[in-house]
Parts: structure tokens; C-alpha cells; sequence
């Protein structure tokens, strides 16, 4: 039997700066993302947040539609929101309009009372809700959630240019830490945290820091680096699959909705199967990094690359 996962987080639209100046609009989000690449995995997937009833929020909830996610909240007369995109080198850098849209329209009570009518499952957020004043919403929901049995997963995936107040966003990324049974971090959000000089050697070390707050599966992401994951007390790192690179948008969604997608699937056994979780994750983010925007692989193509089946 499937556990269901259930995505709280934002939608939007990704306006790609192309090399002749214009922008090319390309959906996305982080737990938006998260959630496609975990039903392309073959989970049972629900999105939290409304949509906005606008023309890109109707492309959006045809897009989940198409992949296997289940959109669960009514649409919002907000418009969608929208980031515009600098990639360099196969690397983005984002710029948000986040005021007045849809995916904040959403009410701490009333994603509770939807939570309350489900048998808990596993409950995924992070990324751009976790950034002041957002976040104490977000924690609300959270606290709300374990309460009622749920498993949180927690995507870190900073955005230090969204904060007016940096340690307060720092301080609040770590309290939701704290409400995360399971959590991704990248290099870059490790040491926006605090924690130096982060690498797959120093890896077992900076878990740690999540293992004292209750974390029970952690990942930890190094860009070229490679990736390093701890699931209940197992661990596995390997390097980054050779292929030719459009960008990186969405890897890390696709990666951590992998390992996500895994889990829910099949419960039992997730420690003995953490070298192989790890490399299903790792080659399905390095596929998606093959395509321009975030396009995250069926199973069946990860399954493929990797020569198993």
C-alpha cells in the first residue's frame, strides 16, 4: 500500500531569461516541482496549495493533472507568482514576486481541517514558505500535522535575497528544522545555516546538527559534488552521473522527490535500500538536468539509465 504525500508549498512560473533577452515562461516551484518528480515516481501525490485561476494556474493544474498529482484546494482569483531566471554556467539564480498570489492564499486552519480528514501520511514543505512572515503559517501547519501523526519533510532550499531579515530567517528555517522527520539541504543552504564548509567528506559531521533535532533521514546535496544520505542510521554518498548539462533547474526537486517517492512506496526496508535509493535519486535529478527547465523522469527512464530492469 501507497503512503500518501502531500505538498504544501509554492507554485509558479518561471520566466527563463534566454540568451536574446527574452523570457520564456517554464513552471515550476520547488515543492510544485517535488511533487511531479515524486508521482512520475509512482507515488500517491496531493497538492495543498491553491492554484490561481489564471492562465498560467490552469496550465499548472493540467500539468499535475497529466503527471499523476491530485490538486486539493479550490482555485484562488490571486494571480500566479512569478520568478525570473539568470542561468550561468547551467546554474539559475532567481529574482520572485511573491506579494498578493495564489499560493499564499491559504489559511493555516483550514489546511488542518484538510489534513484531519486524511489518515496521515507524509506531509513535504520548504523552499520559498519558509522565508518571513510566511514561515510562522508554515510552522503552525507543521506543529498541526505531527500532532495528527504525519510525517514532515522538509526541503530547505534558502533564498536569502527574499529575507528584509536574514537571522530571522535563518532562526526560523532552524525551528522548522525541528519539525522535520526527514530533511534535504544543499551546500548552499548549509552554509546560509551556519554550518561550514560543507562537503560529502564532512557530511556524517554536519547531520548531526539535524540528527540532535529529530531528523531521521537526512540528505545533503553538493552540486558537482555529488550527495550524501543518512536513512535511519544507514548512509550512502556517491558523485554526480556524467551527462550533458542544459541546466540544473529542478534538480534538487527531483532528487529529493525521488527519495520521498521511494519511501512512500515501500516502507519497510528504507535503510537497507539507501545506496540504492540514493542512486535512483541522483540519476533522475542528473536526467532532468539534460532538459531545459525542470522535467523530471518517469521511473522507467531511471530505471533505464541506470541498466536495471
Amino acid at each position: 500500500m501507497r503512503t500518501p504525500i502531500w505538498v504544501l508549498g509554492e507554485a509558479l512560473m518561471d520566466c527563463v531569461a534566454q540568451p536574446g533577452g527574452d523570457l520564456r515562461p517554464l513552471m515550476g516551484g520547488s515543492p510544485f516541482n517535488l511533487a511531479r518528480a515524486a508521482a512520475l515516481r509512482g507515488a500517491d501525490v496531493a497538492y495543498l496549495n491553491p492554484l490561481s485561476a489564471d492562465a498560467f494556474g490552469d496550465r499548472m493544474r493540467a500539468q499535475l493533472a497529466e503527471d499523476g498529482v491530485r490538486v486539493v484546494s479550490p482555485p484562488s482569483r490571486l494571480p500566479t507568482s512569478l520568478a525570473v531566471v539568470q542561468i550561468d554556467q547551467g546554474q539559475p539564480s532567481y529574482g520572485f514576486y511573491r506579494e498578493g498570489i495564489a499560493d499564499r492564499d491559504y489559511q493555516v486552519d483550514a489546511m488542518l481541517d484538510l489534513l484531519s480528514r486524511q489518515a496521515p501520511g507524509i506531509l513535504h514543505t520548504g523552499s520559498l514558505l519558509l522565508v518571513p512572515p510566511e514561515d510562522r503559517k508554515v510552522a503552525a501547519v507543521l506543529r498541526g500535522a505531527r500532532a495528527l501523526g504525519w510525517t514532515v519533510s522538509v526541503d530547505v532550499n534558502m533564498r536569502p535575497r527574499l529575507a528584509a531579515d536574514l537571522p530571522l530567517y535563518v532562526a526560523g528555517v532552524w525551528e522548522i528544522a525541528a519539525l522535520a522527520h526527514w530533511i534535504k539541504a544543499s551546500d548552499e543552504d548549509l552554509e546560509i545555516l551556519g554550518l561550514p564548509e560543507p562537503d560529502r567528506a564532512s557530511a556524517p559531521q554536519l547531520a548531526e546538527r539535524f540528527r540532535a533535532l529529530g531528523a531521521r533521514r537526512i540528505a545533503m546535496t553538493f552540486g558537482a559534488g555529488g550527495a550524501w544520505l543518512e536513512v535511519d542510521g544507514a548512509r550512502a554518498d556517491m558523485g554526480v552521473p556524467v551527462v550533458d548539462v542544459v541546466d540544473a533547474v529542478g534538480a534538487g526537486d527531483t532528487f529529493w522527490g525521488n527519495c520521498i517517492g521511494d519511501w512512500a512506496q515501500q516502507a519497510s526496508d528504507a535503510a537497507q535500500r539507501v545506496a540504492a535509493t540514493l542512486a535512483a535519486a541522483m540519476q533522475a535529478a542528473a536526467i532532468n538536468c539534460t532538459r531545459a527547465g525542470c522535467q523530471p523522469p518517469r521511473h522507467a527512464q531511471v530505471l533505464a539509465a541506470l541498466g536495471v530492469g
